[in-house]
């Protein structure tokens, strides 16, 4: 799989900051009411949803896998970049590439990615290497991690609008950010347009929502969805694979 790359001026002059407070401990978005991972274990859950729903840990055992692309929806604190990061470093061939690539539109500050990061101490050889490039990366789009293992790029902008203008091709999509319910400005049928035209044959899904619009938009936008149990809380999510045709 070739993954095309296109010169970018970098992210600077779209960056809305978040507004973040803090809830017991936790990262708390003011503007849509909403936390940035579950509290009952937003390591665990990245794991289950996101990982486990692509298939992600036993894909990236094959000897024969030399790159792989994530695209995801919602940078937020990078979790879900780093979980991948540290399963990608740990069962992925040494010679391998992966491209993570991430759409946000309200980039948490360093101080408050920082912050967030701290809660998780095992991520620490990951997540110390990631906030020392933080800022360049909020200014320059992609930078390159663990000894070139690992590329990360981040559009900063809304999700719909820079995904038309990326032609990265996924592997896998990680559809996060915050409720449906909460931020209907992400989850439309142009979102959807924009994930069946960054996927091909087999490309997998995995959201931590079950929200009919969501999977009757994946349905028509050509991709095969399927309920699993979801995490904690959450009595469902949707996993699935693209089919490039509408799917009943």
């Amino acid at each position: 799989m070739s993954d095309n790359i296109t010169p970018h001026s970098g992210n600077e002059d779209r960056a809305i900051p978040a507004e973040l407070t803090w809830v017991d401990g936790l990262p708390y978005s003011s503007k849509f009411q909403d936390v940035y991972f579950s509290s009952d274990n937003g390591l665990l859950e990245t794991e289950y949803v996101f990982l486990q729903g692509n298939d992600l840990p036993i894909r990236w055992q094959q000897a024969d896998i030399k790159n792989f692309t994530i695209i995801e929806t919602g940078f937020g604190t990078g979790l879900n970049f780093l979980c991948a990061a540290k399963l990608w470093l740990a069962t992925a061939p040494e010679h391998a590439v992966l491209h993570f690539v991430s759409v946000e539109k309200y980039p948490l500050s360093l101080s408050d990615i920082s912050t967030a990061l701290a809660l998780w101490p095992e991520l620490s050889e990951l997540s110390t290497p990631l906030i020392h490039q933080y800022e360049s990366l909020m200014n320059t789009t992609s930078i390159s991690l663990y000894n070139h293992r690992i590329q990360l790029s981040v559009y900063i902008g809304d999700a719909t609008d820079q995904l038309a203008r990326i032609t990265h091709v996924a592997d896998a999509w990680f559809l996060d950010g915050f409720s449906p319910a909460k931020n209907p400005e992400m989850w439309h049928s142009g979102l959807f347009s924009e994930v069946a035209k960054h996927a091909k044959p087999l490309t997998t899904f995995a959201t931590f929502t079950s929200a009919g619009g969501v999977r009757r938009g994946l349905i028509n936008a050509g991709f095969k969805v399927n309920k699993r149990t979801g995490f904690g809380k959450k009595r469902e999510m949707l996993c699935g694979e693209f089919i490039g045709k509408p799917h009943g």
